[in-house]
Order: C-alpha cells, then structure tokens, then sequence
C-alpha cells in the first residue's frame, strides 16, 4: 500500500501512469490523519470504540445536555429557594448570574490552552468539578432545619395548628415573636448557606469552561471535513434540549414537598396551591449530577488524538475531489473561505498560541482585543446581541415567579408551560434562521434585514403582554382597595384583642368578598375546622370577628379570577421567543463575515466573554431589582427583609415586560445602524472603483483618436 502510494507521488500531476480503481480507493482512505500520518494499524479486527469519533459525538450530546440541565434547573426554582432561605429577587438573581463569573475569568484561556492538554481528559475532569457542584448546591437542604411554614415547635402535629388562630390577651401570654428565636448561630448558618450555594455556582461556572470549546474543536479536528457540519449540528440540535429539560425537571420536583426525606409523622397539610409551599428544589440537582458525573465516565478512555475519520466515496465523486483540491492549489490563498471549512481553522491566535507563551499569550491578546474592538459591524452586532441575550437571560431566570405571582398558578405548572412552550418555540426561532441563511445564501446586508425583520416582529409581538394580566389581591392591612368591607383597613381594630404576631404568614380568604388576610388571628378567627375528602382536607377559620357573618374563611390565598389568561400570555412570549431567536445564526454570520480572517477565531471568544459580562451577568441582577421595587409586603427575619410575600401585579407586569421591551428595542436600533454602516461601505466602495474607470476614460479622451484600440 505505502509502494503504490510512492509511487503515485513521484509522478507530477496529470502525468502518472493510470492507476486502477481500487488503488485510488487505497490512497485515499489513508488520508487526513492527523499530522499526515497514516492510521495506526489496529490491534484487532474491531477497532476499539475509543477511536470513533460518532461515539465521542454521542457522549459528549449526552454531557452538554446533563451540563445545561444543571446549569439550567436552578432558575426553573428560583422562587422556591427565595421562599426557603428568605432572599430577595436582586439576590435570587445575583445568585443565577454567578456562575458566569468563573466562567468568564477562564474562558479566554481555552485559545492558549486548545492544542496543549489532553482534551477528553480535561473535560472529564470540568464535568467532574460539575457534578460536584451540583451536589454542593443542594448541600444547604441537609445543613438547614426542617422547614417550618409556620413558626411553630416540630412536635406541633400538624405544624399550623392553633398557630395563627386569635389568642385573647387576657387568656395567657403571647406567641413569642420569631424574631426572639434569632441568635447569631441563626445568622451565621443562614450566611452559610447562601455562602454554600455562591461557591457552588462559581464552581458550575469553572467546570463548563472545557466543555464545549474542546468538544467541538476535538470533534471538528478529528471528524471527516464534510462530516463535521453534520456532527455539530447534531451536537447543538441535542444540546438546547437541556434548558427544556431543565424546567422539566423542575416543574416534576416542586410538587414535592422539601422535606420529603424527612417528614413529620402528622404529614403536613399544605397543597402545592399554598403559598406557604416550598418543593423539593434540592433533589433536581442531586439527579442533575449524577446525570453529568455518569456522562463524565468514558472521557477519560479517549485517546489524546486520535485516526482522523475516513469517509467512503463513490468512485467519480473521488476522483471530482481529486480534481478540485488540484484546482484549489492554483488558486491564490486570499481568495474567499470555501463553505465547507470553518473559520475556526484559519491561522488566527488560536493557532499561533501553541508557539506562545502564557505571558506573551497575556501581552498579545489586548492588541486583538482593541483591533477587535475598532470594528464598527463586530461592536453594533455585539452591542445588539447584549440586548438580546439581556431579555432572554431575565426571562429565563424570572419568567416562572412572574406567571406564578401574576396568575396564581403552581410552580409546576408554570414550568411546564416554558419547558413545553417556550424554549421549544426558541429552539425552532434559532433552526429557521439557519435554514434561511443557508437556503437563502444570505450576504451580510440580507442577514441584517432578516435580523431587523425579526426583532421587529419580536417588539410587536411583546406590546400586548402589558394588558394581559390579573390585578392585585384586596389584602387586609396592606392595601386599601375602595369599596371593601368596613373594618379591612390598615391592620383592622377588629383584630386588635388578639395577639397577632407580626412575623406569622398563613393567608386565609373571605370567599363572599375574595377579601385576604395575612394570618387567621388578623381575620379575627379563633377556631379552626378540617373538612376530610378524598385524598384532599379541606382547612377552614371560623368564628371571626373580622368577617361579615364570622366566617368562614378559606385557608390560603384567593384564588385568581382570570388564571386562564396564563395560556395566551405565554403563547405570545413563545412567539415572540421565536421571532428574536431567528436572528441567532444571522448575526452570528455577521461577525465571522466581517472581521479579518486572522482574527475570526478569536473574535468569536471576544464575542462570548462580552456576552457573558454584559448580558448574562448583569440581566438577571438588574431584574431582579425591578421585581423587588413592586414589592407591597416583604417578611421579616431576624429584623432583616427577608422574601417579598406580596406584589403589586399591575407594577410587576408593566417594569418586567417594560424591561424587556426595552432591551429589545436597544437590538432593534442596533441592527439599524449595521444596516445603515453596510449601506455607507458599500457606496464608499462603489465610489473606489467609480473614480478608476473615470480617470482611465478620461486618459483615453485626452490621448486622442490616433491611438488605437
């Protein structure tokens, strides 16, 4: 085989004596290994599934699916663990933006470090260090003392018994208040605990770093030029199911209660429905890493590098191939990237860096970052994907606590209908605009208008979600809605004999005027009736002297009149999702399109460093604050403010989609003046090669008719 292939090479091209079918066959299977060298021999008949390349594609689907469910699972119970350990939204949200913050410090590096390491190996270990994460997320669950919805001693059975009914003064001794529990050991494991999950999130971030820039780079390097579009479009289609996955599993946790593992012997008598009720938020990330630590498994048996794949031909495509790398030699190196390759495989910094060293690596990456910079259509893309991302970061960190807040409905449910609804509606925005690209063979100015044309329709597709929603609960104590019953005022006198705790939280409702109240002692209520159904008891107060007719009143939160609207509010986000998901692909195009060549690869790193710093760290965070600003009550522990237990809907819905709207008018402008920067360049250029062809007529006028053609 290595004789025929001699001899072949002696012979310059197109000269060589003819060669059988079967011998070019035998030529070229033994090509594209890596180095130039041929495949080692194996040591079999059955090469071992190490060295294939679809078996690494599978697992690493497998890994950055169960990587993105994790990093993905703590915004689906986002506010269940705001209700578990008393944290504001703008501290929810600082919580979920932290993970991008080792990510970001690291994510330079991988350019240096691409060629050095051994690849499979380090992502097994950053899937290892995920894993571990995960279980160190849920860690608080078994540091903390059970949950107590009431404040109530464990033995109470059940836990609100007789807790929040009205005690007159003269019968005994108040309730001890819960702030009189508070000791600094209280204190110092509360700031363990959020200390614990911060640390677990830096962590999460850390570990995803090798993951995905090392898995496509090993699978482009070793995968068959043609096949490797194929294999990572199979990588990304698998991945974006992990955030859907994410919601799923969330909306199947939270039904159950937190303390599942360790439950009173009375059981509890709260319903998913009960604001009180806090799920097991703790087990997603428990089966989250187990998950990523079984796909963590075969990466340590991959070799460093390993046979490039062969793809079989038929013989006249062979020979076409043959032809055109022939042709493609002639042809001058500055001519345009062939379809097939992608930019990562120009010479930019990623291939030099292997010749680098780290502080030369450190003191050549400003230089690029600045030419980078400097390039007007790279920072309006980039400018338009911030504002983009900003809304998708927000919306998916606090989207659940908005439907959950503004429609009463379950955590379950409202993560059910963004992982069925929603990302599927993005995922399918993201295909079409490839497709488009593809199909279309857009250039630059085609993507900025599909760009344009779907954040445009995005915008109008978000102006009915600020009339869509329910109003705020008449609450006794809290607001004065006109025409309430007399004796709803602030903190009614009515309920001034009892010893009412401030600190209590056991909402009960007046069904006849859907009037409610922050404890049974506030309603006046001194007596307490269970009514037994099937599989349900029902809770009811009886006896209150703050109700017409004493009573009764229902325990729990009114409900919601205009819940069914939930369906169409999420609808119109799942279409406007996949509007502004289509300019994903175009704008990315964008940018491998318009910066130099040597630049590409490095250009897309700068691309998601800014991305993750000015998108997806601060979003989360500044939503969160413009959710807290809404707040009408907040609880109370340990004399702090602890987690908003009321909103007002109307303030909620108008600054969360005002938000939004205004990030996606910011990326609407953005691609207006890439589109107003492209028109400008091409007339400039348009004007370059006018004034030539002027200056050469003019010559030819000026030199008379005695000279000829």
């Amino acid at each position: 085989m290595k004789t025929e292939k001699t001899k072949l090479n002696r012979w310059p091209a197109g000269e060589g004596p003819q060669m059988p079918e079967e011998d070019i066959k035998i030529t070229l299977d033994t090509e594209g290994t890596p180095g130039g060298k041929d495949s080692p021999s194996p040591q079999g008949l059955r090469p071992s599934v190490f060295q294939s390349i679809k078996f690494f594609l599978l697992c690493h689907s497998l890994l950055q699916l169960a990587q993105l469910m994790i990093s993905g699972y703590l915004k689906s119970s986002i506010s269940t663990v705001e209700k578990r350990f008393g944290l504001s939204s703008q501290s929810s949200g600082l919580l979920a933006a932290f993970n991008e913050v080792g990510n970001t410090a690291l994510i330079v590096f991988v350019s240096y470090f691409g060629s050095r390491v051994h690849r499979p190996r380090l992502i097994g270990c950053g899937a290892v260090l995920v894993a571990l994460a995960g279980l160190l997320m849920s860690l608080p669950h078994f540091i903390s003392e059970p949950y107590r919805y009431d404040h109530t001693s464990h033995e109470d059975l059940p836990q609100d018994f007789e807790a929040s009914l009205c005690l007159p003064k003269t019968s005994g001794p108040a309730p001890a208040p819960f702030n009189g529990s508070c000791s600094s050991y209280t204190e110092a494991q509360h700031l363990a605990v959020v200390g614990i999950m911060f640390m677990a999130q830096t962590l999460l971030g850390v570990g995803a770093v090798p993951i995905q820039p090392f898995g496509i780079s090993y699978i482009d390097d070793f995968a068959h030029n043609s096949n490797s579009p194929l294999y990572l479009g199979i990588l990304f289609a698998v991945t974006m199911l992990g955030p859907g996955l994410a919601y799923g599993l969330g909306g199947l946790m939270l039904s159950l209660y937190v303390d599942i593992d360790r439950m009173p012997e009375g059981g509890i008598s709260l319903t998913s429905k009960d604001p009180r009720w806090v799920g097991a938020w703790w087990l997603g990330f428990l089966i989250s890493a187990g998950a990523v630590a079984l796909a963590a498994i075969p990466y340590f048996f991959f070799p460093r590098e390993m046979p490039k794949e062969k793809h079989e031909l038929r013989f006249q495509t062979r020979i076409l191939s043959i032809i055109a790398s022939r042709v493609r030699k002639g042809e001058d190196s500055s001519s345009e990237q062939s379809p097939g390759e992608y930019p990562e495989k120009q010479y930019g910094l990623s291939q030099v860096a292997p010749d680098l060293t780290v502080f030369q690596f450190i003191k050549v990456f400003p230089r690029v970052l600045l030419r980078t910079l400097r390039h007007p259509i790279f920072l309006l893309v980039v400018l338009s994907q911030v504002c983009m991302l900003s809304t998708v970061a927000g919306m998916a960190t606090f989207l659940p606590k908005v439907l959950e807040r503004q429609f009463s409905i379950t955590a379950t449910y409202a993560n059910l209908l963004i992982g069925c609804l929603t990302i599927p509606s993005a995922i399918v925005g993201i295909v079409v605009g490839g497709a488009l690209v593809k199909r279309l063979h857009l250039g630059p100015k085609r993507c900025v208008i599909l760009c344009l044309l779907g954040a445009l329709f995005g915008l109008i597709f978000s102006l009915p979600l600020f009339f869509i929603g329910c109003p705020t609960h008449q609450i006794a104590g809290i607001t004065l809605q006109p025409g309430t019953q007399p004796g709803t005022g602030l903190f009614p006198g009515c309920s001034e004999p009892c010893s009412c705790p401030s600190d209590y939280f056991n909402p009960v409702c007046d069904p006849s005027t859907r009037v409610e109240y922050i404890t049974p002692c506030h309603a006046g209520c001194t007596s307490q009736v269970v009514q037994e159904a099937l599989n349900k008891s029902k809770v009811f107060y009886t006896n209150c002297s703050c109700v017409v007719g004493g009573g009764p009143v229902l325990a729990g939160s009114c409900d919601s009149p205009c819940s069914h609207l939930v369906l169409p509010f999420v609808l119109l986000i799942s279409v406007s999702a996949a509007l502004i998901s289509v300019t994903h692909t175009p704008s990315f195009m964008l940018i491998l399109r318009g910066v130099k060549k040597e630049d590409k690869t490095l250009a897309v790193g700068i691309q998601f460093m800014l991305l993750r710093v000015f998108a997806w760290m601060p979003s989360p965070v500044i939503h969160g604050s413009a959710i807290d600003t809404t707040c009408v009550y907040w609880a109370q522990s340990c004399g702090r403010r602890a987690v908003c237990r009321y909103y007002d809907h109307d303030l909620l819905r108008t600054r969360f989609i005002g938000l939004q709207f205004f990030f996606k008018t910011g990326s609407l402008a953005c691609f207006t003046l890439i589109l107003a920067t492209l028109r400008q360049q091409d007339k400039e250029a348009r004007t370059k090669t006018t004034l030539p062809s002027l200056g050469l007529q003019q010559q030819q006028l000026e030199s008379g008719p005695e000279k000829k053609p």
